[in-house]
């Protein structure tokens, strides 16, 4: 699946218009990055800019927006409400989906070493990519500002992680970091009361309040041994909190910052201020998400509040997300629509997609005279359907009545299936882009020798790529056989018939995907290439074969049983 990661480069110019746009352009340019927001700040004379793509892009992008930024402001002419030190004055990498830590901290240690060396920038790194813990905190590295940094350099302890050891005039000094997601998220409460919200607020912060003697918010604090003020913890870490009353609404909330939201995620925030309201005769009535959020945050709440209703958690994402914005009122306020808060949807809502026709375009569009989509991509279709007949059995297997014991076993299964198919619908767009690839090689300019040079490479690299999707979609269709075979033998008897198209359906998208690799196979030049690829297309046929011929003799046997 697609490796997305976000980058919120902080910009030292909040108010010049045309060199925020300069940057900003900049940044749109390169390949690969969807540019989300631009939140310039007059009195801070900062602007905040929000971007995502691969880890590759991403780096990308935020190098040239570095580069552009440090030709356009001038720090010695800086002024604003905002600590900073550099032109560029922060730039972190967040994780978003299906993307490790490991691969954030690379991000920040590429970009690092590119701007210390190519730009003459001092760079430091910083939260988890941090080298050393004792500068992991933006807030230390940044003490002194532009105007003491010059000093400070010089320091042995300040020596920056890449780059010349001395303040770079104009640009001033960078950080890069690798930091976790921060969402802003408030709950509604029925009362307008800001000391009612603060008392919910106080529960559910990690923080938590001060200890009373007496018990009561007034209360005459009580001091630990070091004559400092005790504290009751909080409900949830990495919570921070507090109650305000807005206008807009008419109502107060418990407004929160999520400060890792692995640990604490959306749905726990909502629960616990739920908890909190109750207990003080308090209701919360919605809630609100500030700004965008990872599609995963709210596909873990959908699958949370199944749980909760004991049903089966294998729904498909939109329904997750749907379930999830129903339990905790996301739309009370203002309508929540999931294109334009959820940054997974806000990419995909202007790409072209093959998955996003109906039955009749999808037809059509394979009927016409274009070779695209193709062969490949219909394969990777029937896989997906095969691994959906599968799912489907596992839901009517977990909501059969009398069989309530089972309902985590079958709801397991069905997760498994919205993975395979969510894996398998990628790829029918992957294979048509795939073709497209080798098709824009072949169209390269071929007039010098240099030009038929690099455009024998193109196609070369195209071609292979060609016949590694249709292979990646034979090895994620097998994996169906395991979902097929436990539906075959535990799920519900009335379904059987559904897990035989299932398993005819997964078989044809194999053997389908496996033509398209041997077309493409013969296309090679490098044979080392072609023969891993036609071995490994072998193992998964013949793992095929034996799987279908298992499960079709146990579908054949109980259709002719019942």
């Amino acid at each position: 699946m697609e490796k997305l990661i976000e980058c919120v480069p902080n910009f030292s110019e909040g108010r010049d218009e045309d060199v925020i746009r300069q940057i900003t352009d900049t940044i749109k340019s390169t390949e690969g990055v969807s540019l989300l927001d631009v939140d310039p700040g007059a009195t801070t004379n900062r602007t905040v800019v929000t971007f995502v793509g691969s880890p590759e892009a991403a780096v990308e992008a935020a190098f040239r927006g570095i580069q552009k930024a440090s030709e356009l402001i001038d720090m010695r002419k800086h002024k604003g409400a905002h600590p900073r030190m550099g032109a560029t004055d922060v730039c972190p990498f967040i994780p978003v989906s299906n993307v490790s830590w490991e691969e954030a901290i690379e991000c920040a240690n590429r970009l690092g070493k590119r701007v210390g060396e190519e730009l003459k920038i001092p760079v430091y790194l910083y939260e988890k990519a941090a080298k050393d813990k004792s500068r992991s905190n933006l807030a230390v590295i940044r003490a002194g500002e532009y105007e003491g940094f010059a000093e400070k350099i010089k320091q042995p302890e300040w020596k920056p992680d890449f780059g010349p050891a001395k303040l770079n005039e104009k640009a001033g000094a960078t950080a890069i970091g690798a930091r976790e997601f921060l969402v802003a998220y408030n709950a509604n409460l029925n009362t307008k009361s800001v000391r009612r919200a603060n008392s919910v607020a106080f529960d559910v912060r990690e923080q938590g309040r001060f200890k009373t003697e007496d018990g009561t918010p007034s209360g005459k604090k009580v001091l630990d041994a070091n004559g400092e003020p005790v504290r009751i913890p909080g409900m949830l870490k990495h919570v921070k909190a507090i109650g305000w009353f807005v206008k807009e609404y008419g109502i107060a909330q418990v407004s929160m910052n999520l400060t890792n939201i692995e640990e604490t995620p959306l749905h726990a925030a909502f629960d616990a201020c739920f908890e909190a309201a109750s207990k003080r005769g308090l209701r919360v009535t919605g809630s609100e998400i500030v700004g965008m959020v990872p599609k995963k945050c709210l596909t873990d709440a959908g699958r949370y509040f199944l749980r909760k209703q004991i049903w089966s958690e294998g729904a498909s994402e939109e329904e997750l997300i749907d379930i999830a914005v129903r339990s905790m009122g996301l739309s009370e306020l203002k309508p929540f629509d999931p294109k334009e808060k959820v940054i997974e949807l806000k990419i995909e809502s202007g790409s072209k997609s093959l998955v996003k026709m109906n039955l009749r375009e999808f037809c059509n569009e394979t009927l016409s005279d274009s070779p695209a989509p193709g062969g490949g991509s219909v394969a990777a279709l029937m896989g997906a359907l095969g691994a959906s007949l599968g799912g489907m059995v596992a839901n009517l297997s977990a909501g059969k009545r009398g069989w309530d014991d089972k309902l985590e076993y079958f709801s397991d299964w069905a997760v498994k299936a919205q993975k395979l198919k969510d894996e398998l619908l990628h790829l029918v767009d992957e294979d048509t882009n795939a073709f497209n690839r080798v098709m824009d090689a072949f169209g390269l300019p071929k007039g010098s020798d240099e030009e038929k040079k690099v455009r024998a490479a193109a196609i070369e690299s195209a071609t292979k790529y060609a016949a590694e999707i249709p292979l990646k979609v034979m090895e994620t269709a097998s994996k169906s056989y395991e979902l097929l075979a436990e539906m075959a033998e535990k799920g519900n008897p009335a379904s059987i018939s559904d897990v035989g198209v299932g398993v005819l359906a997964t078989r044809a998208c194999i053997e389908g995907a496996a033509l398209n690799v041997r077309i493409n196979l013969a296309q090679l030049k490098d044979e080392n290439a072609k023969s891993t690829l036609n071995a490994k297309m072998g193992e998964i046929f013949a793992y095929s074969s034996m799987h279908f011929a298992n499960i079709h003799k146990i579908v054949i046997d109980k259709l002719f049983k019942a």
